[in-house]
């Protein structure tokens, strides 16, 4: 069962919050974060931040009194990161410029590199500026459910293959300079997954760990999510760290902000054709893209199936794009201009990806305070859109 189903908190639906908003829930973001601090001290794992995933820093005073840092994929993440956690920053891109190199050195701890070629072309470079340096290697083990968010699928461009490794040395190469391994094939996945996917990279790369200072297995570690066997994962984790005597980092996005809050909408229209039609004051393609993309279906608080209950009705976004569609819900009463409907689970992977398209009113972004006060601490204007283009 979701957090709201069934019981969702009165404020959604009155006019404390504004809509759109995305609305970050302060007392669930800090039990995920006591979760990951028991899994860090049980384990002697390391966990950071994936910044891809949860971005939102200003909850960062209470995310950073729980983690140890923060992972980044491009030179403005690891700014955010350095400005607004300060504590270790890692970076990792499938490829970079030397223009970012430039800027990453003099911001990250740990860089990983998804080449050979990257590695042997900034190696002097960062190791200069005393940044410790890894290769993203690829176990060509899949675990992730959707080919789309599967870094080890057939053809993949993320991470080098044990056989690249092997004809390297076989060439007379070393690695001197590399510190460490950095894994990430996991999406959402349990600690089993977790498991299966160490013993590949024992497997495949066994011959190497040994001369590792630190291994890193990325994230879709989604060890907030009800049901997950923590006590499983802390042993896995404890037993890989020990067998190596190894630096082990996570870096979760999804755990970090799993049920944490909604995206509050509301009705602004219902049109028929074929059926009712409701229009929502949010848009799918720029708001919740992954119901596009995956595609996705997303919970919506004392909602079910097509004809499950009372009322059914189509949703749509408030685009120009004619899929602008998030799916059809039933509910027990019909649909009312002004009312609100609450997407649940929306803070992690949602407000990073949204865009301006159309200039539909971007969501405002809040937080629910432990003490039951609304905080709005982003509101959208004309000119966030307008300084988006040239």
């Amino acid at each position: 069962m979701s957090q709201y189903q069934g019981k969702a908190p009165a404020i959604f639906y009155g006019n404390d919050i504004p809509s759109p908003c995305y609305v970050c829930e302060e007392s669930r973001l800090q039990a995920n974060l006591e979760l990951m601090k028991k899994v860090q001290e049980a384990s002697g794992a390391k966990i950071i931040l994936a910044l891809k995933g949860f971005s939102m820093w200003s909850t960062f005073d209470l995310v950073k009194q729980y983690l140890q840092g923060a992972t980044a994929s491009s030179v403005w993440e690891a700014k955010l990161a350095r400005e607004e956690i300060n504590q270790e920053v890692h970076a990792y891109s499938p490829a970079y410029k030397q223009k970012e190199i430039d800027e990453l050195v003099e911001l990250v701890d740990h860089i990983s590199f998804n080449s050979l070629n990257q590695w042997q072309h900034y190696q002097q470079q960062v190791a200069n500026k005393g940044v410790s340096m890894g290769l993203r290697v690829n176990p060509e083990h899949q675990e992730a459910d959707t080919e789309l968010y599967d870094p080890s699928a057939p053809g993949s461009r993320l991470g080098v293959r044990a056989a690249e490794l092997e004809a390297w040395e076989t060439q007379g190469n070393s690695f001197d300079g590399i510190d460490g391994f950095h894994i990430h094939n996991l999406c959402e996945c349990d600690s089993f997954a977790t498991e299966r996917t160490i013993k590949a990279v024992e497997a495949k790369f066994a011959k190497w760990l040994p001369q590792l200072k630190w291994i890193n297995l990325g994230g879709g570690h989604l060890m907030t999510r009800e049901g997950y066997d923590v006590d499983h994962l802390i042993q896995t984790l404890k037993t890989f760290r020990e067998k190596y005597d190894i630096e082990l980092i996570l870096e979760p996005g999804s755990a970090v902000a799993w049920q944490t809050g909604p995206l509050v909408a509301e009705v602004i229209d219902i049109v028929e054709n074929q059926g009712q039609i409701a229009i929502l004051d949010i848009s799918a393609t720029a708001h919740m893209p992954d119901v596009l993309e995956m595609p996705y279906r997303p919970t919506i608080t004392d909602a079910e199936e097509a004809n499950e209950k009372a009322f059914t009705y189509k949703l749509g976004g408030n685009s120009c794009l004619a899929g602008d569609v998030i799916g059809e819900y039933s509910f027990d009463q019909a649909l009312q201009v002004g009312d609100r409907v609450i997407f649940e689970d929306m803070v992690h992977y949602t407000m990073v990806k949204t865009t301006f398209f159309n200039g539909v009113q971007h969501p405002d972004i809040g937080i629910l305070k432990k003490d039951g006060r609304f905080e709005l601490v982003r509101h959208f204007t004309y000119e966030d859109f307008k300084n988006r283009l040239s």
